[in-house]
């Protein structure tokens, strides 16, 4: 039996663990297979990387759509859980039980409860089945986005259907029974003053207004708990597609983009008030019509001919609604991104002495906001009005049949009473359903608000079948590179051929403008070539799966961007990493002085965007996040860009002894001389094209030396020329 034990694990992976693994995925398999696999794989296969011999295991157990991924636990997406992770000498299936708590089960079933600070370099196989792949691509819609998403979401599972049909029905047929008590008591109690009849139709009343209460509860509640768990999935899904869109794709009004994902709440608010009741109840409009017609006979013609012209007050309201419901959206959303701007631009503004600017700009936006609501108010107005003087006709008028109805002994005072309290669930629904509809018009906005996001294309298309390589990429390359801006004709990027091998240190330099920035940012994965491709290795960049991506590319943004937390929860962002690494990267950077500058220390609170921190000090931390990370291949835009000389130099120094010999490191600068010991090769950029590509000492002594050139021919044409 020790003999068969040690046989089916690899390197203390076990089969017991491997098996918990995919049950927990949810992943059937076959149990004799998978023995069977386990044992066959020979030890020949002993010096694979765990996540190779897993795929081997899986493709002879039959589970070829299940591939095994390996990376370190700081860069996993944790929403991935479980994993199998490597701590110590052994291996253990990591799940997450609550948002707080991690935890370790090994082969025994034996828990340990961790935390994401241990486990930061461990080592962790990650199965993509295709379960994650569907649920991370997206949903393919057609025509609007958003209502089929909320669709799919309301009618996920039908139950509720029914008892909210059955609930309305029963309510409104209890209605019914209001006016067959008015009709008894007038008709049978009061010419004979028969208590014991009165006393027995009270009974009942109660009864059903006890049941028409449970009911309305029953419903309502139902209806809330299916509105909050729909806004639960539609807005996770919404964001998730927010956070995986194309970056050269995005809109450049965050305003607009923003509002455009808030019109959920629109949504959500619809659907969780007493509007959908209305609606509901509008259909037994006509069953009460039929109700009057079998009591009073020709009053229910009364009703019948003025529904009709009810419902068609409200579509030409409706009608009218819709282009000035769209209109002022529209303006909406243009004074939330002017919103945005001014308080992202204060500083500017006040500077340059422009509010006045900005402040009539945002006037005239909001007058012709306030112009569209006048308009939408009066046509409300207009409508509301018209529908109750309506309703009131109907009354009138079947007071005037019924009294026809009764003097030629069709109907008796009961039965008008009956009628006339059943004329009141007819025309009033109507009445009511119009300013709902009103409502219903707003949604029917933020529904191609959020359409419009959902439309956006994502880094990775819907169904693609994803590439997860072991190998760690031994070279970036681009090959027939073009790239351009969506609507712009320049072409920022042009690029026919160009490697970066493991083990170099490169500094792009060249002017303003040059594609700089763009290339990292295409070399990271954030923007997708028109034309050509990037590859990470031998594979496409944009045909590999993100997560790999991300756990092998490390990436600083020339603007850098804090988050609203602490410094700690911002130095590192994915949560995972432990404190002794913190404290080592924030001692090489200086930013152990930040936190000793505060009394909070790490805590130090952060505002959005990094306010309360200098634009050096935001840039270090931006930097920590990198070294943090350990990533494959370095991409930093102008990483000493606002650092003084002495903060730049500790910055290259901890570069230089962050970066292992395999290492791939490209940086923009415009300052390539602080850099050059670094430097194993200098790229020079012109109009996104590759002007120079050679050692440091070469490239950058061209360069000093134009510009000396061209300072002593300008002093020798000033010479000539006196």
């Amino acid at each position: 039996m020790d003999g068969q034990t040690s046989i089916l694990e690899h390197q203390g992976m076990t089969l017991a663990l491997v098996k918990q693994l995919l049950t927990s995925l949810q992943i059937p398999y076959d149990n004799a297979a998978l023995e069977q696999a386990f044992t066959n794989v020979d030890q020949a296969s002993a010096n694979l990387r765990p996540a190779e011999w897993l795929r081997q295991v899986l493709l002879q157990t039959g589970l070829k759509n299940v591939a095994p991924v390996q990376l370190a636990w700081r860069r996993l997406d944790q929403r991935q859980l479980p994993v199998l992770v490597r701590k110590g000498d052994g291996w253990y299936l990591a799940i997450r039980e609550t948002a707080n708590q991690l935890t370790l089960i090994d082969a025994a079933g034996t828990r340990h409860e961790t935390d994401d600070t241990e486990l930061q370099d461990a080592l962790v196989v990650w199965l993509r089945a295709p379960s994650h792949r569907s649920a991370d691509t997206g949903t393919t819609f057609k025509g609007n986005l958003a209502t089929r998403l909320v669709w799919r979401e309301l009618f996920r599972e039908r139950g509720w259907l029914w008892k909210i049909v059955v609930a309305t029905l029963l309510v409104n047929l209890l209605a019914v029974g209001t006016s067959i008590f008015a009709m008894q008591v007038y008709d049978r109690v009061v010419p004979t003053l028969a208590y014991a009849t009165l006393t027995t139709l009270v009974t009942g009343m109660a009864m059903i207004i006890l049941l028409d209460w449970m009911l309305k509860t029953a419903r309502a509640r139902i209806l809330d708990s299916l509105s909050c768990a729909v806004d639960k999935r539609v807005s996770q899904q919404v964001f998730e597609h927010l956070l995986h869109l194309r970056l050269d794709q995005q809109p450049r009004s965050l305003g607009t983009l923003a509002a455009q994902v808030g019109g959920l709440d629109t949504v959500r608010q619809f659907f969780s008030s007493g509007v959908v009741f209305a609606l509901v109840d509008l259909p037994f409009a006509l069953l009460f019509v039929v109700f009057i017609g079998i009591i009073g006979g020709a009053v229910g013609w009364v009703y019948a001919l003025l529904l009709p012209v009810a419902l068609l007050l409200g579509y030409v309201t409706q009608w009218r609604l819709r282009a000035l419901m769209r209109q002022q959206m529209m303006r909406s959303n243009e004074r939330q991104g002017l919103l945005v701007d001014t308080i992202r631009g204060a500083e500017s503004i006040r500077a340059n002495n422009a509010s006045w600017r900005f402040a009539q700009e945002w006037q005239s936006v909001t007058s012709s906001i306030d112009g569209y609501s006048i308009q939408q108010r009066a046509i409300s107005s207009f409508s509301s009005v018209s529908t109750s003087s309506l309703s009131t006709l109907a009354y009138v008028a079947a007071v005037v049949v019924g009294v026809w109805q009764i003097e030629a002994g069709l109907l008796t005072m009961g039965g008008l009473i009956a009628c006339s309290i059943l004329g009141g669930r007819v025309i009033a629904p109507i009445a009511q359903s119009v300013q709902y509809l009103a409502q219903w018009q707003n949604v029917r906005q933020a529904l191609q608000m959020v359409h419009q996001v959902l439309s956006l294309e994502r880094d990775r298309r819907p169904g693609q079948q994803l590439l997860l390589p072991d190998e760690l990429p031994e070279e970036v390359a681009l090959d027939r590179v073009r790239f351009a801006y969506p609507e712009s004709p320049v072409c920022q990027v042009n690029i026919d051929a160009l490697q970066f091998k493991a083990g170099e240190r490169v500094l792009l330099v060249g002017p303003v403008g040059c594609g700089k920035s763009t290339l990292l940012k295409m070399l990271a994965g954030l923007y997708r070539p028109s034309e050509g491709r990037v590859r990470l290795g031998d594979a496409d960049l944009w045909e590999i799966d993100p997560q790999l991506v991300a756990s092998q590319v490390g990436y600083l943004p020339q603007a850098v961007q804090l988050f609203k937390g602490s410094l700690r929860s911002n130095l590192a962002l994915t949560g995972a990493t432990s404190d002794s690494r913190l404290l080592q990267i924030t001692r090489e950077l200086g930013i152990d002085a930040i936190a000793a500058s505060s009394p909070q220390g790490m805590d130090l609170s952060i505002s959005e965007g990094g306010e309360g921190l200098s634009g050096g000090q935001r840039q270090l931390v931006a930097l920590a996040r990198v070294l943090i990370n350990q990533p494959r291949v370095w991409l930093l835009d102008e990483p000493t860009a606002a650092l003084d000389s002495e903060s730049e130099q500790r910055v290259w120094a901890a570069l230089q002894k962050a970066l292992r010999p395999e290492d791939i490191l490209i940086v923009a600068t415009h300052r390539p001389m602080a850099a050059a010991r670094l430097a194993t090769r200098v790229i020079v950029m012109q109009q996104g094209q590759v002007a120079k590509d050679g050692p440091p000492d070469r490239v950058l002594t061209q360069m000093l030396a134009r510009p000396a050139a061209a300072s002593q021919m300008g002093k020798g044409g000033a010479l000539d020329v006196v």
